[in-house]
């Protein structure tokens, strides 16, 4: 129950950092997921872990660091979806 516990925060964070990055319209569920928990690290790994959270993910660094994931991707990707 806690990796989908996981999973489910994960999704949500991606999710949140693509709005607010407007980058997120072309990720899939998936790759929510996978900006979430890689994104999570990141953020955890650069500001540590203060605030809230949920799943053992401290909700606003793991935030900032999904959208700096998704920031440096699209870079590279050479996506806009603007």
């Amino acid at each position: 129950m806690g990796l989908l516990w996981s999973l489910i925060i994960g999704a949500v964070i991606g999710a949140i950092a693509g709005a607010i990055t407007g980058r997120g319209n072309s990720m899939g569920w998936i790759a929510n997921i996978i900006a979430g928990l890689v994104g999570s690290w990141l953020g955890q790994a650069l500001l540590g872990s203060w605030g809230p959270s949920l799943a053992g993910m401290a909700l606003v660094p793991s935030i900032i660091g999904a959208i700096i994931l998704v920031l440096i991707v699209s870079f590279f990707l050479g996506r806009s979806n603007r």
